[in-house]
């Protein structure tokens, strides 16, 4: 139960803006993972890109 309490309230995904290969985080923006555990274990992160390639003159 505290597993649903907890992915309710700070939810189970993140959105994260990239521009031109890099972080575009605002100036009070940050990241954190937040454990509610007293010992945690491994944890894996699956991450899906969407968006366009930026386009190249050769």
């Amino acid at each position: 139960m505290p597993a649903h309490i907890k992915a309710s309230l700070l939810g189970n995904s993140l959105s994260v803006p990239i521009k031109m290969g890099r972080l575009a985080l605002g100036t009070w923006q940050g990241i954190w993972l937040g454990e509610h555990r007293n010992h945690g274990g491994a944890r894996e992160i699956i991450v899906t890109l969407h968006g366009e390639s930026p386009a190249f003159d050769i």
